[in-house]
């Protein structure tokens, strides 16, 4: 029977089959540097808030402590979107024919909420709870990062399940005293003492679970 297809097949089989591996793995590759780009995690996205609010003046100029506005922020799983009446405690008096912040005082006379887009936004099926982690010593810094330095706030971390066991497994590396939860520039070292060893030390006097890595913590 005489050979239907050249010899030469032979080799270019082998070279597609050898070759289709790195293609896949190329594409595998691809596909996990896409899921974590600030595309899709929204990592350094700003979004289009109805008013432009500034957490560097508010917070870094001003000092406005984190709980004045996000009042429920030490006692449920959400940190509380600031109502009207607490903005207009200060612009009632202050830059009140603002055409910037007419959205404010259009919420206040009618009584109808800002709508605010969220930052930072977790799947539906993760459930987070702020004043656990408040309750324990992580800091508002520790997750997003410095706000009292952005003109606009946004997402500085991913947010993936990968990022939350870091920590989960690690406490001791971002623990630190309740007293400071709140203060954006604490660093370990303001303690005079061994950040690890601080760590351990908060780990165990506020009874954290090393490694609490368990799936019905998230996932309920």
């Amino acid at each position: 029977m005489p050979q239907i297809f050249h010899r030469s097949f032979n080799t270019f089989s082998r070279l597609s089959i050898f070759g289709s591996v790195f293609i896949l793995a190329g594409i595998g590759w691809g596909w996990d540097r896409f899921v974590r780009s600030d595309y899709v995690t929204g990592v350094r996205v700003f979004r289009d808030q109805p008013v432009p609010f500034s957490h560097q003046h508010h917070v870094g100029g001003l000092g406005i402590d984190c709980r004045y506005c996000h009042t429920s922020v030490e006692t449920s799983s959400f940190a509380g979107v600031p109502q009207t009446e607490i903005c207009m405690n200060c612009h009632s008096q202050m830059w009140v024919k603002s055409p910037m912040l007419e959205p404010v005082r259009a919420s206040y006379r009618t009584d109808k909420s800002i709508s605010w887009v969220r930052v930072h936004n977790l799947a539906e099926f993760v459930y987070f709870n702020h004043s656990i982690h408040v309750a324990k010593g992580i800091g508002c810094a520790t997750c997003h990062g410095r706000v009292d330095r952005m003109p606009l706030t946004t997402q500085v971390a991913s947010l993936h399940m990968e990022w939350c066991l870091d920590c989960h497994r690690r406490p001791e590396r971002f623990v630190r005293p309740r007293e400071q939860v709140f203060n954006m520039e604490w660093q370990p070292s303001d303690e005079n003492e061994d950040p690890e060893g601080l760590g351990m030390k908060l780990v165990r006097e506020y009874n954290i679970k090393r490694n609490n890595t368990s799936c019905s913590v998230c996932h309920r």
